[in-house]
């Protein structure tokens, strides 16, 4: 196998495009005439293209020694384990593409540890997507390795994979390591209890990340406890996404218990949990009486709220002019913005039946 950054034998070489084409020719796949017109850009979007192992190869051969291209967007291209070593042997001599999407291209756990040994090498890359790619419990751990030491990534997206207890071990270590990472997308995997329990211990002492999506994982009221403490120390989180994860009531009052002593904090999203009015109140009432309380945005879109409810956020509201709490309810429906009625159907084709 011919590794993408040793020499062609083609003639004359003079550009990336003769380089791309000669490059297909030898690899025997058609050339995506996409890249040959967008040559020169800073902003290269592939998506979607079914360039497969082999395209992924050509690609990776002509952009060894592009200068331009400093965006490069991949995503849904069935690459697979091989196609990401292609082209991770490219990131380890171009030092010019800072912003890099390989989502849902079945890389699996061999292109999981490819990934992870480039960025132990690559200096240039700030924002990674690796969203749906089958990657397995204990391939965080390859992540974990490279974010100790990689002082560059800040954007990481690891959403839609299968970590679960010992994923959320390793990930919980990663951040609890790395002084760089500011968002971090881990929604749709699977931390729950140990692993959960695990990753917000390295939340606690995280002294970077600024954005957290950890919706869809299924936490429950066991692991709200831990995200309390970790907002208890963690400083710098300003963006917490905690939507769908089956909290009800009382897991939101031990969530409370740390935000009562977080300033940082602003924007809470806790929307299709299985919360009611009681755990909505807890909320606001944390609000209203921690005055150190940064929160400007809270999500609990489902809430069927009541009148009590509306009255005190109308009280808090006047006190914080830039809090907006998004909530439905059996009073009104939007607070912050109202919907309107749906038309009914059968009138309107009745009215022009009519006319």
């Amino acid at each position: 196998m011919m590794n993408v950054t040793q020499t062609l034998e083609v003639k004359d070489v003079s550009s990336t495009g003769e380089l791309y084409l000669q490059a297909c020719k030898l690899v025997r796949v058609a050339p995506v005439t996409y890249f040959l017109r967008h040559l020169g850009c800073d902003t290269i979007n592939m998506n979607h293209h079914g360039l497969g192992p082999l395209g992924g190869k050509a690609l990776a051969i002509a952009l060894v020694t592009d200068m331009n291209i400093t965006t490069l967007q991949l995503a849904d291209n069935c690459l697979s384990a091989d196609g990401a070593r292609y082209l991770t042997q490219m990131l380890r001599a171009n030092f010019t593409i800072q912003h890099l999407d390989l989502s849902n291209n079945h890389l699996q756990s061999a292109g999981a540890e490819c990934v992870a040994k480039m960025l132990l090498e690559n200096i240039s890359i700030k924002s990674l997507k690796l969203s749906g790619n089958k990657f397995a419990e204990d391939d965080a751990r390859w992540f974990a390795d490279a974010f100790a030491s990689n002082y560059r990534v800040k954007e990481l997206d690891l959403s839609h994979n299968h970590f679960s207890a010992r994923g959320g071990e390793h990930l919980g270590q990663m951040i609890a390591n790395n002084v760089v990472l500011e968002v971090l997308d881990l929604s749709w995997n699977r931390l729950r209890m140990k692993g959960a329990v695990a990753f917000c211990a390295g939340l606690k002492v995280n002294s970077t990340l600024k954005h957290l999506d950890l919706s869809w994982n299924g936490f429950g009221n066991e692991v709200a406890l831990a995200l309390g403490e970790a907002l208890k120390f963690n400083n710098t989180l300003v963006h917490l996404n905690l939507n769908n994860n089956r909290m009800t009531d009382e897991g939101v009052s031990m969530l409370c218990k740390g935000l009562e002593a977080n300033d940082m904090l602003r924007v809470l999203k806790l929307a299709y949990n299985s919360m009611t009015v009681e755990g909505a109140l807890t909320l606001i009432n944390v609000i209203k009486k921690t005055s150190k309380s940064a929160i400007e945005e809270l999500n609990i879109c489902n809430v069927l709220v009541n009148e009590n409810f509306v009255q005190l956020l109308e009280l808090i509201c006047q006190e914080r002019l830039s809090l907006e709490v998004m909530e439905y309810g059996g009073v009104g429906g939007f607070i912050a913005k109202k919907l309107r009625k749906r038309s009914d159907p059968m009138k309107i084709i009745q009215v022009l039946n009519s006319t």
